[in-house]
């Protein structure tokens, strides 16, 4: 299974919203073989959104939630919130999130436990910034993000984790992370996952996220450390986007025939 999440962020109203997931619902007809896609507007969209996907084979999540299912937390998104507007998966611990809204590595953990314990399915992100990149201690600073976030989490039997490798420093850029890098970071994730955690292979998946584009997400599908993309500024770009899960199909439909 190959995974392509767009997170749309803080860019587009609800009208707009919803032209690009028609437009995402119109790039994958005709494929037979299909990446889980996962759709992530902004929160005012959200209702409007799941019901176009209603029905669909793309699913919908929300780029943040509250740890708590509702009560007086102004501003915050609840749990039980999203689960009412279709959201069956919910970006957590986002660098953007981190750096500009102050999250720590405990307040990750406190919205990634909350996430489980109401059955969705979380996307945890990780990642250095360039002055940790350029010091030779990333895997150490993102395997503490993780050992940190994970601390005591309890999945259920038929919950999944996502864990988004998203370095800091190439979001934006224009320039993704090195191939070999990436595999070697998504190695000791997985790693980690499997000895520390207990995890089997089908209960965790590993994403990409970084300047992905149409003309390189290619090459980071194919790799089979590579679970799949979390895929930004692309994603507003329905031509562009259109060629990332372009990408993913010719990749699934690979697999699929092997």
């Amino acid at each position: 299974m190959k995974y392509v999440v767009a997170n749309w962020k803080m860019n587009l109203g609800v009208r707009e919203s919803i032209a690009l997931a028609r437009g995402v619902l119109r790039a994958i007809q005709g494929h037979d073989q299909l990446p889980q896609i996962v759709v992530c507007p902004s929160a005012t969209a959200l209702s409007e959104v799941h019901k176009l996907l209603t029905r669909s084979h793309v699913l919908l999540g929300a780029q943040n939630a509250g740890p708590d299912k509702s009560g007086a937390f102004t501003g915050e998104i609840g749990l039980s919130q999203l689960d009412e507007v279709g959201c069956t998966f919910v970006i957590v611990g986002h660098s953007e999130r981190r750096v500009h809204f102050h999250e720590t590595d405990a307040v990750v953990a406190e919205r990634l436990r909350a996430v489980v314990s109401a059955g969705l399915t979380p996307i945890l992100c990780v990642g250095e910034p360039k002055d940790i990149r350029d010091s030779g201690k990333e895997t150490a600073y993102v395997l503490r993000q993780l050992s940190s976030a994970l601390a005591d989490l309890k999945l259920s039997r038929n919950q999944k984790l996502l864990v988004a490798y998203e370095p800091i420093w190439a979001i934006g850029s224009g320039t993704p992370a090195a191939l070999k890098d990436v595999l070697v970071m998504h190695e000791s994730i997985r790693k980690f996952l499997q000895e520390d955690l207990h995890l089997s292979d089908e209960r965790f998946a590993v994403l990409y996220g970084g300047s992905i584009e149409g003309k390189n997400a290619y090459q980071f599908l194919r790799e089979s450390e590579v679970d799949g993309l979390l895929v930004g500024g692309a994603s507003l770009k329905i031509n562009e986007f259109t060629k990332i899960l372009e990408a993913a199909c010719d990749v699934v439909e690979a697999q699929a025939s092997v």
